[in-house]
């Protein structure tokens, strides 16, 4: 297919999905047994994303517990996520990238990039909290999100390094809701460290919840 091809192609995905704005964030309901679809529209874009039980805000996607289930830290397909009372949460069930997704850097927030002179600038704990805001709900913290399609390499057993996301136009990732579930999804807007393109250029997320 020619690369007119493929751009047209995404944005007849994207005209039938929900789209998010680049650098910003949307929660929604979903049930149990549902699935959603998270598509990196342009490619080289990461996404945090945030899992909670919908009776109970406080009982929420947890890394921690899932790195101790999962055996390690990086999640694939057919791995289950896990919540920090030890009850699976979602399990991702198709992955189309090559699987780089990041169970061990934080969200980030305001003070990041105060700290580099810039103020006003949007984050993924802005937008996780404003998203849960729009649907009435609210949390006094930040839980640690997956970081789809984040590209975070552990060298020599020991050192983080942060790598550009390499994630193409069109990758996705399905996972399927395994309890009545609110999920949050951040189109991260980090420009101050190569998590996104190398340039740091932000690109607009799609999904949609699948029955």
């Amino acid at each position: 297919m020619s690369a007119l091809g493929n751009v047209l192609e995404q944005v007849e995905v994207v005209e039938s999905m929900n789209v998010i704005k680049a650098g910003y964030g949307k929660a929604f309901h979903v049930d149990k047994g549902q699935k959603v679809k998270i598509v990196n529209v342009e490619g080289e874009q990461c996404v945090d994303i945030w899992a909670f039980d919908r009776t109970n805000l406080f009982h929420n996607l947890s890394m921690e517990r899932s790195r101790v289930f999962m055996e390690k830290i990086r999640p694939a397909a057919g791995d289950a996520l896990y919540t920090n009372l030890r009850e699976p949460i979602f399990r991702i069930v198709e992955d189309t990238s090559v699987g780089h997704h990041d169970t061990l850097i934080m969200a980030c927030d305001s003070t990041l990039y105060e700290k580099r002179g810039l103020k006003n600038h949007r984050s993924c704990t802005q937008n996780l909290h404003e998203a849960l805001a729009e649907i009435g709900e609210s949390l006094p913290y930040t839980p640690g999100p997956l970081n789809l399609f984040a590209n975070i390499v552990v060298e020599d057993g020991l050192r983080m390094t942060i790598r550009p996301c390499v994630a193409r136009p069109g990758d996705y990732v399905v996972v399927e809701v395994l309890m009545d579930a609110i999920v949050a999804l951040s189109s991260c807007p980090c420009d101050v460290a190569p998590v996104n393109a190398a340039d740091g250029t932000i690109h607009d997320i799609a999904y949609e919840v699948l029955d």
